[in-house]
C-alpha cells in the first residue's frame, strides 16, 4: 500500500444530529449498500452492484449527491461508487438511494484514500471530484486533497484512456489542479478552448455547492484530465 498523504480529504464529519428515521436507515441500509474494505474486492467491481451494469464510475466526495445521483439514475448501466464521509450527505443520499430502489450505486462513508488504495488496478472507467474542500487559506493548502501520491492513486484505478474530471469555483484550487496534473505523468488535460473548462459536461445537473458559488459571485471550472 502507498504511503499515506499529507493532505485531507475531510474535515468534521458531523453536523446536526439525524433524524430517528434517517438514523434507523443508516443503521440498516448502510451496512448493505457500503463497501466493506477488509474483504478483498472483487477483480471486476461490476460484480459489486445488484444491476448488471457495463462501467465503473467513481465520485469522491458527493456532497449533497446531486451529481451522484442524477448520473445513477440516468445512466442505469453504469455503476456508481460514491464517496462522502459527512454523515449528513451519506444519509440524505442513502435515503434517496433506498427510496428509489437504485441498483447501480455503491457506497463508502470514510477517508477515500482508503479506497483508492482498496481498488483494483485499471478498474475504474471515469473518476470525479466536484467542488472538493478547498483549505482556501495558504497555511492550508498542504491539506488539498489534491497532491501527486492522490493523482498517482487515482492513476491506479482509472483505466487508461479513461477520464479523471474536477470542478472547484476557487481559483486557486483550479490553479493548483492544473499543476499538479501538469507535473504527473499519468494525467493530460484535454481543454482545447476556454470553453473546454467554463462548460460544465454533458448532463451536468448542477450541485448545490455550485449553486451557492453562483449566488456568492463565484463561477465554476470544469477541467478533464485523461488518463494517459
Amino acid at each position: 500500500m502507498a504511503d499515506r498523504y499529507e493532505g485531507s480529504f475531510f474535515g468534521r464529519r458531523i453536523g446536526k444530529p439525524l433524524t430517528p428515521r434517517r438514523e434507523a436507515m443508516m443503521k440498516r441500509e448502510l451496512p448493505r449498500l457500503g463497501l466493506n474494505l477488509e474483504s478483498p474486492p472483487p477483480a471486476d467491481l461490476r460484480y459489486l452492484f445488484e444491476a448488471n451494469v457495463r462501467d465503473i464510475c467513481l465520485e469522491v466526495g458527493f456532497g449533497g449527491g446531486e451529481h451522484l445521483l442524477h448520473r445513477a439514475r440516468t445512466n442505469p448501466r453504469t455503476g456508481f461508487i460514491g464517496v462522502e464521509p459527512f454523515v449528513g450527505s451519506m444519509a440524505k443520499a442513502l435515503a434517496a438511494i433506498v427510496e428509489e430502489g437504485l441498483k447501480n450505486v455503491r457506497l463508502f462513508d470514510d477517508d477515500a484514500v482508503n479506497l483508492l488504495d482498496w481498488l483494483p488496478e485499471a478498474s475504474v472507467d471515469l473518476a470525479y471530484q466536484l467542488y472538493p474542500d478547498p483549505w482556501p487559506k495558504v497555511r492550508h493548502w498542504k491539506r488539498r486533497f489534491i497532491n501527486q501520491q492522490n493523482l498517482s492513486r487515482y492513476a491506479r484505478v482509472v483505466k487508461p484512456g479513461c477520464e479523471f474530471r474536477f470542478a472547484s469555483d476557487i481559483d486557486t484550487y483550479i490553479d493548483w489542479t492544473l499543476r499538479h496534473c501538469r507535473d504527473h505523468p499519468a494525467f493530460e488535460w484535454t481543454a482545447e478552448t476556454a470553453a473546454d473548462w467554463k462548460t460544465p459536461w454533458a448532463g451536468w445537473p448542477g450541485t448545490r455547492y455550485e449553486a451557492k458559488a453562483i449566488r456568492e459571485g463565484r463561477i465554476g471550472r470544469y477541467l478533464t484530465f485523461l488518463r494517459v
